[in-house]
């Protein structure tokens, strides 16, 4: 039996705007070369709505569902709905995820954080969302230790 359902298997067989941009509004990254996940989200955001998301992980099935499904998620959204979404939204979105695999969607919460924070910054904007948000923290081991 798989340890993965049907609807993360989905979204790692067939990943949502996986890919480039071209001329994105805000790139933000996140994520260990060390331990193998790394997760990069563009923007395109017109009147502080993300009109579109495109995402490049280099990581594990879990990662790249993660990836798909937080894009999905934060299209259509402002950039303040946008930083209210947690990696449990899109934990609850793929209808879960092994424990030993949450953190990769702390991968996605994170990388997109990491671009609104880029947007926010060329644009000298102050956003609630981003008050306590350190892009330059170090990525967090959320793998689980036995």
């Amino acid at each position: 039996m798989s340890m993965y359902n049907e609807k993360v298997m989905d979204h790692f067989m067939n990943p949502r705007n996986a890919g480039a941009m071209e001329d994105p509004d805000a790139v933000g990254s996140y994520g260990s070369p060390v331990c193998g996940d790394m997760m990069e989200i563009q923007l395109k955001i017109e009147n502080n709505v993300i009109i579109d998301a495109k995402f490049k992980t280099f990581g594990c099935g879990s990662a790249i569902a993660s990836s798909s499904v937080a894009t999905e998620m934060i299209k259509g959204k402002t950039l303040e709905e946008a930083l209210d979404l947690t990696n449990k939204n899109f934990v609850d979105e793929l209808g879960g995820l092994p424990g030993p695999k949450i953190h990769c969607s702390v991968l996605a919460e994170q990388a997109i954080k990491s671009a609104i924070y880029d947007y926010a910054k060329k644009n000298g904007l102050e956003l609630e969302g981003l008050k306590d948000f350190d892009p330059d923290s170090k990525f967090d081991d959320h793998h689980d230790k036995e």
